[in-house]
């Protein structure tokens, strides 16, 4: 395998790790345990992790030995992985009253979805997974604010 066909991993890991990057900065600037760096490594491990796949088996070099990757294994190692992390986001307070971290844990888990749709190479639905993920995390906190305060005012 040349070093060119190395190569062909590398744009769909900057795109999973740029959509990736765009719900850490939403979480980022929510000040959340895991924020934009974090959550640009996730979707980018996971694409890479799916692409390397794909290369080893197209690789030669690999062909005759009966090596088989079953991504389905590959897809349940990433989201163990980033279980792992999601865990180390949830905090509970010392009174045991609250939990915080619960939803960064989960755009964790999404975002290694999506690091693994860019990796199977479906950029159109991880683009508009992106777009669904940030509308949870940013219209509907809107909408919950709205509910807690009473909504608008008689009138308005």
């Amino acid at each position: 395998m040349e070093w060119f066909d190395e190569l062909r991993t590398l744009p769909g890991v900057l795109y999973a790790m740029a959509l990736g990057g765009a719900i850490g900065f939403e979480r980022e600037l929510k000040d959340r345990p895991a924020g934009f760096r974090t959550h640009m490594l996730v979707a980018g491990t996971a694409a890479l992790l799916l692409g390397l796949s794909r290369m080893v088996l197209e690789d030669g070099r690999y062909g005759g030995a009966g090596l088989q990757i079953d991504p389905l294994r590959l897809v349940e190692a990433v989201v163990a992985g980033v279980s792992f992390i999601g865990a180390g986001t949830i905090f509970a307070s010392r009174s045991g009253e609250s939990v915080q971290g619960i939803t960064t844990a989960a755009s964790l888990l999404m975002v290694a979805a999506i690091g693994i749709t860019v990796g199977f190479r479906y950029h159109l639905l991880a683009l508009a997974i992106t777009v669904l993920a940030l509308g949870v995390l940013t219209v509907l906190r809107w909408v919950e604010r709205r509910a807690r305060s009473g909504g608008p005012a008689r009138g308005d």
